[in-house]
């Protein structure tokens, strides 16, 4: 039922938004299409979720894989939704530049399609580095998935979420080079404020929250334990900072100033553009919500302050650092 829901609630919204770019009421074949498939993904959860906790992993089936997958299914039939919104010619009021080419003469082909494009770049007014900007933290959100998914209280195949990252961020490395990485003293200060911030609470309480990471690492052998915590170090100093600020100063910020958020330079992001983006940076921190948002006001300050992306990564990787070095030097697993 709670699958069912989602998936009604993100396919109305979904079709609000892109209401006119859609046939209506063809469009609306494609809700109960969605439901169906979702339903059918929690059948093949639950025979999953039998078949795994038989097997002999009774926790990975509870913990990891009965949450994780529904979270899977859910995120592959929107993103399906929302595909077929957009590609299938016959629920779409805009016809897609390779029909409209195939159907004039070869000398205005080039022409049509052209043309086509400039009215959905008219229409959606989107940037085409979109992708640069998202797909990297995306890609930590589907690493995390898996990774949890096959796992049980520990997640042992954290390592994932560093690569996947790394391997976007090359990818896109062509785009992020025409932003400007230089740093000056601000970042490392702002850094290490926001450090002081978010460990403040627990230097006042004199006490580690309870975490049973310490034990769960403990348990493995010392090459596995260092293997591990040496990829969760590179993440949050490295892969993490680059990925969130891309997708929260870099994209987020801007985009509520306007949708054509690629041309609104950093030193333009407004009050209330910062204070929204930090609100969702915040409430992706769980219990950390509240340092989070102060966390996300902070960096978004360094970035406008000069206008440079370096400055705020460089922000975030050492406030990063600080608190891997206080977690690793005090035990407080549980600030991971």
């Amino acid at each position: 039922m709670e699958g069912l829901g989602l998936i009604l609630a993100f396919t109305s919204i979904w079709l609000w938004y892109s209401r006119k770019e859609c046939r209506f009421p063809q469009v609306l074949l494609l809700i109960p299409f969605g439901l169906g498939c979702i339903w059918v993904l929690n059948v093949v959860r639950l025979c999953a979720l039998f078949l795994i906790g038989d097997s002999g992993s009774p926790e990975v089936a509870d913990i990891g894989f009965h949450s994780r997958f529904g979270w899977i299914a859910f995120t592959a039939v929107a993103l399906a939704f929302s595909m077929a919104t957009q590609k299938l010619a016959w629920v779409r009021r805009v016809p897609s530049p390779v029909s409209c080419a195939a159907d004039q003469p070869r000398s205005g082909a080039m022409q049509t399609a052209t043309g086509t494009f400039e009215q959905l770049g008219e229409r959606h007014r989107e940037s085409p580095a979109i992708r640069a900007y998202l797909i990297p933290f995306l890609a930590i959100l589907a690493a995390t998935f898996v990774s949890k998914a096959a796992s049980g209280y520990f997640d042992r195949f954290y390592p994932l979420r560093f690569f996947a990252a790394a391997v976007a961020i090359i990818f896109f490395l062509p785009e992020l080079k025409k932003l400007n990485w230089r740093f000056g003293w601000l970042g490392p200060v702002t850094g290490v404020a926001v450090f002081l911030v978010w460990i403040a609470p627990v230097w006042w309480a004199h006490q580690p929250a309870a975490s049973r990471l310490g034990s769960d690492l403990a348990a493995l052998s010392p090459a596995a334990r260092w293997a591990w915590i040496v990829f969760r170090v590179a993440a949050a100093v490295v892969t993490v900072p680059i990925a969130e600020e891309l997708a929260f100063r870099g994209y987020l910020a801007r985009r509520f100033v306007s949708r054509d958020f690629d041309a609104v330079p950093f030193t333009a992001l407004t009050a209330l553009s910062v204070g929204l983006s930090s609100v969702v940076f915040g409430l992706m921190h769980g219990q950390h919500w509240v340092v989070g948002i102060l966390a996300g006001l902070a960096y978004a300050g360094a970035l406008r302050w000069r206008g440079r992306m370096g400055d705020a990564v460089v922000a975030h990787a050492v406030s990063n650092l600080l608190l891997a070095a206080w977690v690793l030097g005090f035990g407080d697993w549980a600030q991971w």
